[in-house]
């Protein structure tokens, strides 16, 4: 391994920030598509300086003075990110703003406000905004502020007659009012940042000091929770407390409005205890992200809706789970309708032949059916596990809040240790029909989130298959035994492929059979889809394939460690990125097999992460119906020629030139998947 090269996680990570921020600039996307986009970009690298660029300071920090190959990450990681952030302002201020006026809508940036929106905008700053206003005067000897995290603010200057010039902060309160104000008139619709509304009545804010200076700034914050491995206690409440701190985390960027004089600037860094962040000089509105709110609702300014393809042949007045008993199906999200996974969990809570029902929770939605469900299931006198991960970052709370709902209602509630994560989507149900036990059971690519489902692609698993649903109860054991006695015991899988147990083993051996294949004169290929693509090991036994001659196809949404197309190493491995209107987040692996494709489906990337700290599970797809269906959409995927891009030796996405038949492979899934059902009906 010690002789093959690889990509850096964190500029893999940015370049395909990079990718979104390319699709912001296709003027053949309706615009608020393309202002949506710039809004995804900005929240991920909110993301990147909580989470990645806390590490990348740290190993920069060690790394002073000694070689190290990541001595250099945060110079070009810096470098990057300016390079993108010009690129996002070029293209939201140069050519989505105007295309926006062009249909009447005019967002006002950074310019005086129109008379007739000029009253309405004092109005709602008197009768609205002004109560959630909280100035701070630095100037108080003794006085200390502490930003909170992604909150907007205010460095305000104050002229103050005989006086020492003032330095205020002052609370943009976009937490607690909507970021924009629309006002309608004249047959226009005019959108203002709640930013500008501050600005422009500061003066009636600020009546006897005269305001010589106002810059916005944000302050990011390392995101990490600091768990124990040795605690006591319930782990819920240890990370009910780690959150209330999460927002007091070392600051990691602090983004600021040009035009700070460099004595107010330094005066401000030092007083905020921000001497170790990034000082980044970015425009004069902060938090983008919030783009995604816009409050435009004219037609033809979006993506023209694609409903949800509805299987009408499962709608009947039969159980659903007789329909599983009699042949597996699989539900391809958000193309077709997540109402009969609803449906799954919802007839488990009901039906009178339903004993137990076992399932994991990873992220739920916030208005989760599905948890609901759980709950009444319980409540109907069922017995029910839920494997509840309450480390998924950024939705602890949420799931804290079902957790504590599911456990008074009588739900089992189970939670994996400090150092292991459970990120397996699976659902289990067991019944007793005329004195025989039956199952049902559902395997996922992602969580059981009807919100997500909505715009995540993603492949679900309805199957009664005995064999997978023997092992699947046997790792629910494993499961609640381990988090009872902090030891678990050893299960031989001989289907699933589980992280801790066999699965990166099974994939070394999957890749190794291609490797046997060529060297034997057969046929070898390998395709694979992910989401990130980091782990050594196994990248390197793709790179032990590529030399051997099996053709490796891989499709990674975000992070690529693998260098393609490197001459003696990877010559014979592609790398595809595709961004569309959904999320690409299905997990697919097929195995050539010498033309006896084996296809899996899973929980997990092949990131350090997900292979040595999570129990993650991969699953065979025996329907020779369903594994036909599933190389099908793989092969419109490796074939998009409008969408995909593709990733060099040098980490840059180079597009593919557009031929005929064009195929935008996400307009070409629901097509498929809609003339099914068609044929079917």
């Amino acid at each position: 391994m010690d002789h093959y090269s690889f990509f850096d996680r964190d500029l893999s990570w940015l370049l395909f920030n990079e990718r979104i921020l390319l699709e912001a600039e296709k003027e053949e996307l309706p615009v608020m598509e393309r202002v949506n986009f710039l809004s995804i970009f900005s929240s991920n690298l909110d993301e990147f300086y909580r989470v990645r660029m806390p590490v990348i300071l740290a190993v920069n920090k060690l790394a002073k003075g000694a070689t190290h190959e990541k001595e250099d990450v945060l110079l070009e990681a810096q470098q990057l990110i300016e390079r993108q952030q010009q690129k996002f302002g070029q293209v939201f201020t140069g050519r989505l703003i105007p295309l926006l006026k062009q249909n009447k809508v005019n967002l006002l940036f950074n310019e005086p406000f129109p008379a007739v929106v000029q009253d309405k905008v004092t109005d709602y700053f008197f009768s609205q905004v002004m109560a959630f206003l909280q100035p701070v005067d630095l100037s108080e000897t003794g006085k200390k502020f502490f930003p909170e995290n992604n909150r907007l603010y205010f460095l305000i200057t104050l002229d103050v007659k005989g006086e020492k010039e003032k330095t205020i902060l002052l609370n943009i309160p976009s937490n607690q009012l909507p970021r924009f104000y629309s006002v309608q008139a004249d047959d226009q619709q005019y959108i203002i940042f709640l930013d500008d509304i501050i600005r422009y009545n500061l003066d009636r804010l600020f009546t006897n000091e005269k305001v010589s200076g106002c810059y916005s700034f944000k302050i990011t914050r390392d995101a990490e929770l600091d768990l124990k491995d040795e605690y006591h206690g319930d782990l819920s409440e240890q990370i009910e407390k780690q959150l209330l701190k999460r927002d007091m985390g070392m600051a990691t960027r602090f983004l600021h409005q040009p035009g700070i004089p460099l004595r107010t600037l330094h005066s401000i860094t030092e007083k905020l205890g921000l001497q170790g962040s990034s000082v980044v000089e970015g425009g004069v509105y902060h938090n983008l992200k919030d783009l995604m709110g816009l409050p435009v609702s004219l037609p033809g300014l979006r993506y023209t809706p694609w409903p949800p393809i509805v299987n009408a042949g499962l709608i009947d007045k039969e159980s659903l789970f007789d329909h599983i008993a009699d042949h597996d199906h699989i539900f391809h999200a958000p193309y077709q309708s997540y109402n009969n996974i609803l449906r799954f969990f919802n007839e488990a809570a009901i039906d009178k032949d339903v004993q137990e029902i076992s399932v994991t929770l990873y992220r739920v939605a916030s208005d989760s059916r599905i948890v609901n469900a759980l709950i009444s299931a319980a409540c109907n006198g069922k017995k029910v596990r839920v494997m509840v991960e309450l480390k998924a970052r950024f939705d602890e709370a949420n799931n804290i809040k079902w957790a504590k709902k599911m456990k008074a209602a009588g739900v089992e509630i189970i939670y994996s240790d400090k150092a292991l994560k459970v990120h397996a989507k699976i659902a289990l149900v067991k019944r007793s029909v005329d004195g025989r036990i039956k199952y049902a059971g559902l395997l996922a690519t992602g969580n059981f989130n009807e919100s997500t489902a909505a715009f995540y692609t993603d492949h679900i698993l309805m199957t009664a298959n005995p064999a997978l649903l023997r092992e699947m109860e046997l790792l629910f054991m494993f499961l609640g035994k381990k988090a009872k006695t902090s030891e678990g015991y050893p299960i031989d899988f001989k289907h699933l492929l589980v992280a801790q147990f066999n699965l990166q083993e099974r994939f070394i051996e999957l890749i190794d059979r291609e490797i046997n294949h060529v060297k034997k004169g057969l046929q070898g290929a390998i395709t694979i889809k992910l989401n990130n693509l980091e782990e050594r090991i196994l990248i390197s036994k793709l790179y032990e394939a590529s030399q051997a001659g099996v053709k490796i196809s891989l499709i990674v949404r975000s992070i690529c460690c693998i260098i393609p197309g490197v001459e003696g190493m990877s010559e014979n491995i592609t790398v595809r990125r595709i961004v569309d209107r959904y999320l690409e987040h299905g997990r697919i692996f097929i195995f050539h097999n010498n033309n006896k494709h084996e296809v899996f489906l899973g929980s997990a990337d092949w990131m350090n992460r997900n292979i040595y700290r999570r129990i993650e599970v991969c699953f065979p797809v025996y329907d020779p119906v369903i594994r036909a269906e599933i190389m099908q959409i793989i092969d419109l995927q490796l074939n998009d020629n409008v969408q995909a891009v593709m990733l060099n030796e040098d980490l840059q996405n180079i597009s593919i030139a557009n031929h005929e038949p064009l195929i935008q492979s996400q307009r070409g899934i629901y097509e498929l998947l809609q003339h099914k059902i068609d044929e079917k009906a």
